[in-house]
């Protein structure tokens, strides 16, 4: 079915009519400052970013969507019931007409707004947004002659949308909490008491060294992996190892690790990790990179954004080498929760993905009604 018969068989004969945000809703920005953020305060503070903060006050009690007035636009929407506190560079936008339902509005401006304002933005992304652009926003209202109608098909567009978003955010934290379920155990796992097991570094116990290949020498259906990031992998045609390993990201995706066994190839800012000392098993050594690496390279670096590993930092990278044994034993009990953590990696992000792209689908043909400018 086509998005414009989708939404036909939807409105049932009704007309669209698009109206002005400005004559539907009231719409203004917040008094507050990053300063009044307070992690005990029992109000949502909204500022400019998808991150929600909390403040001791509030100035508006209101159901409303909120956006950033810079940064983020048109990807960043908050839907708000009750008390909160406002950024002064956020917008509120409070519905005051009963012809239009808030939550249908927070749907379609998710879908709309941000080609709108692109639209009206000498750049090729908008950096800030002004009321009067708010206040000009084309809104479609569903047989505005007949508010029950009206109304019943924008609840019926939102029980749809909504069903996306509900089965999203509920896969979302399934994902979260076995993740940290994940983290914990491994990180109750890596702790050692203070005498229990000995001490190495990272440059000990293994070879380190760097790709020496650009990303422009990937090609499509290599025989061999290339490795570009430890996250991001492509094809090759050549290889230089063909050895168990482990990947370090250098600079994009920094301290980010993976193991391989086998031939491959690495992009001159990944390290390549081989020749593993025979008192510490390789597999041993990733899950001990993956829960501390991180950590420790920002603990040792002095800017406010890391942007590459120093080879001696990584080097230096202090490594507890309890026996093979015990080796063993972690290995065991991490592999069971990384192959749950794979299957989640794999599994419930994809479906995470596969939601998200059926709401932005349904959503497309559900606001699907032709704009001012292409109305005949």
């Amino acid at each position: 079915m086509s998005g414009g018969a989708f939404l036909e068989r939807l409105l049932d004969g009704a007309k669209v009519k698009w109206v002005s945000l400005g004559e539907l809703a009231d719409i203004g920005t917040g008094r507050s400052n990053r300063q009044d953020e307070d992690n005990s305060g029992p109000y949502p503070f909204y500022v400019r970013s998808a991150n929600i903060l909390r403040s001791t006050t509030y100035q508006f009690n209101e159901t409303a969507i909120v956006i950033p007035g810079e940064g983020g636009i048109g990807d960043i929407f908050h839907y708000v019931e009750g008390k909160y506190a406002l950024h002064q560079r956020a917008y509120r936008i409070h519905v005051i007409t009963p012809k239009l339902d808030t939550r249908f509005l927070y749907h379609f401006m998710s879908q709309a707004f941000k080609s709108y304002i692109e639209q009206r933005s000498v750049r090729s992304t908008a950096a800030s947004i002004r009321k009067p652009m708010l206040m000009d926003f084309p809104v479609p209202i569903p047989c505005s002659d007949n508010p029950e109608k009206s109304l019943a098909i924008q609840a019926e567009i939102v029980r749809i949308l909504d069903s996306f978003t509900e089965l999203t955010a509920e896969l979302t934290a399934e994902l979260t909490a076995r993740r940290k379920q994940y983290e914990y155990y491994r990180d109750q796992l890596l702790q050692f008491e203070e005498g229990a097991v000995e001490w190495s570094t990272l440059g000990a116990v293994s070879k380190i060294e760097t790709g020496r290949l650009n990303a422009n020498a990937a090609v499509e259906n290599g025989p061999y992996m290339f490795f570009t990031t430890a996250k991001e992998v492509s094809r090759i045609d050549q290889y230089r190892w063909n050895e168990e390993a482990l990947l370090v990201a250098g600079n994009a995706n920094i301290g980010e690790v993976k193991h391989y066994a086998g031939k491959f190839d690495a992009y001159q800012r990944t390290y390549v990790l081989t020749q593993f000392n025979k008192g510490v098993l390789p597999r041993y050594l990733y899950f001990v990179l993956s829960a501390q690496l991180k950590e420790y390279l920002e603990s040792r670096n002095n800017s406010a954004a890391m942007t590459y590993i120093v080879l001696s930092t990584l080097q230096e990278f202090p490594i507890p080498i309890p026996s093979l044994s015990e080796q063993r034993y972690i290995i065991s009990i991490l592999d069971q929760f990384d192959t749950l953590t794979q299957s989640l990696t794999d599994g419930l992000p994809r479906e995470i993905e596969l939601r998200q792209k059926q709401y932005a689908y349904y959503r497309d043909r559900l606001f699907d009604s032709p704009r001012p400018e292409t109305a005949a």
